[in-house]
């Protein structure tokens, strides 16, 4: 039941095959049996779950409803969830019970689905290892001694895992698709501004934008159809209509033209990745694409910009963790500025402080125009880059990732080296564009997934050329060993 896909558990709930309280019980038994292991939850809501369970029964038996009606979910824990926990896998909130709902939350419960709980994820986002938690980190399914990636880990982990149906993810500068591809699932990372922000905790506000994460496209699919859309109560919430995500899903891909940018094919890729990235190719040629190479000259420039546009923001919004109003706060503060520092100083990880650091040095007088107001420009070149490719090519194809996932600890002490495991998605979100990562094959059995980019707001051409592609290959259908036949 863990392997089927949303459409189909859909119809068995329909067809009254199964009900929700009983598939619930399901995969919470299972979250029993194989989380302790992986570590991809932080909070398990089972009383809740049974209850949202019961009513989306209810729902059924009247024949109302949704695709999404009954199905497990998960969320990452940085989407406030009214009444449940949400950390940001972060010892600075603990504690912290939103007294509201994130709107992606709220739009996917009002569609029916049935939260099971929420993930874990390295700390407030920062991360490309789930190795930031203070909930300690993650671990990937295909084998307990590499990483899932980051931040968005522990959602990754648990669908690969067949622990949810499918959950959500937040994607900052990759946070969805590398971690769908070292776990070897589909995600999608939607255009800035296609799904709302409003109660999703902030790291880069410029930059975080939510998506889906499941087996497949179909599947992510089914969640954008609730994601998705306006919402007055984000600013930065774009106006234009969400597309019918299911509706083009089957259309074919002849006379589809792909861009392979040179720059993602050169130093720094491991060559059994680039070999099934071309095997992948290849197989859209057969359905009839075309294939041309293009360049995105500044993508070595994405790094620098990223990683002080990012940690900028994230010192601005990291400010109201100051121990007065919500979150962690020092035992017996001496007077007002002991208890900022010694709350933040014991509420923050060491990544966190360190982007903390670098983003309030970037901002500083006198260093504001030489870091932060050159990395805006640089922004706008990479931006640039994507437009021009975009007006020859329908979609731009690559890998996700220089590797496949790498051992837990391995990078740790290297900041650098975990920095460079970003080269090929930090430019997606810079230019605010929609991508997604799908799998492609196996290298050392380890999963590899195949990144495709397209134009603002193309998220629906990026579920078809991913569906097509998921009709003629069984990748994103392999299970690993930890849980088959379980």
């Amino acid at each position: 039941m863990f392997e089927q896909s949303i459409s189909t558990l859909a119809q068995k709930l329909r067809d009254k095959d199964i009900s929700s309280v009983e598939l619930t019980r399901l995969f919470l038994a299972r979250i029993a049996k194989f989380d302790p292991q992986l570590n991809s939850f932080i909070t398990v809501s089972e009383k809740h779950a049974l209850e949202q369970a019961a009513a989306a029964d209810v729902l059924l038996q009247n024949g109302k409803g949704t695709s999404l009606t009954g199905i497990p979910v998960a969320h990452k824990d940085l989407f406030c969830t009214e009444g449940t926990l949400t950390t940001c896998g972060s010892k600075m909130l603990h504690n912290f019970i939103p007294p509201y709902e994130s709107t992606v939350t709220s739009r996917i419960q009002q569609a029916g689905a049935v939260m099971l709980g929420k993930t874990n994820m390295d700390e407030f986002a920062m991360g490309s290892s789930n190795e930031n938690s203070f909930y300690g980190a993650v671990k990937n399914p295909w084998n307990l001694d590499m990483v899932p990636g980051g931040s968005s880990g522990g959602s990754a982990a648990a669908v690969s895992a067949g622990l949810v149906v499918a959950a959500t993810g937040t994607d900052t500068g990759g946070s969805i698709r590398q971690p769908a591809s070292f776990c070897g699932i589909t995600g999608l990372k939607p255009t800035y501004g296609r799904v709302s922000r409003f109660g999703m905790i902030a790291y880069a506000s410029s930059l975080d934008q939510g998506g889906p994460m499941a087996k497949s496209a179909e599947d992510c699919a089914h969640l954008m159809q609730a994601m998705a859309g306006f919402d007055e109560k984000d600013s930065t919430s774009a106006e234009n209509p969400a597309d019918d995500y299911l509706a083009s899903l089957n259309a074919p891909l002849t006379g589809l033209k792909i861009g392979l940018p040179k720059e993602y094919f050169g130093e720094g890729l491991d060559s059994k990745v680039a070999d099934i990235i071309m095997a992948a190719v290849k197989e859209f040629e057969k359905l009839g694409a075309t294939v041309k190479e293009i360049s995105l000259p500044n993508l070595q420039l994405s790094i620098p910009s990223y990683y002080v546009i990012a940690p900028s923001e994230a010192s601005s919004n990291l400010s109201r963790f100051d121990g007065v109003r919500f979150g962690h706060r020092c035992d017996d503060p001496r007077d007002l500025l002991d208890m900022y520092m010694r709350s933040r100083a014991e509420g923050f990880g060491a990544e966190v402080q360190k982007r903390i650091m670098v983003g309030t040095y970037a901002l500083s007088e006198g260093y504001y125009d030489a870091y932060y107001l050159k990395a805006q420009k640089i922004r706008r070149l990479i931006k640039q880059d994507f437009v021009k490719a975009l007006e020859e090519v329908d979609v731009i194809m690559g890998p996700v990732a220089p590797t496949t996932a790498f051992g837990l600890g391995s990078k740790t002490s290297d900041p650098v080296a975990m920095y460079l495991e970003d080269i090929y998605t930090l430019s997606v979100n810079l230019a605010g564009i929609p991508a997604m990562s799908i799998p492609a094959g196996f290298a050392d059995n380890m999963p590899v997934g195949l990144q495709i980019m397209g134009n603002y707001f193309a998220e629906a051409k990026l579920l078809n050329v991913a569906h097509q592609y998921q009709q003629h290959t069984d990748w994103h259908l392999q299970t690993p060993t930890m849980v088959k036949g379980a």
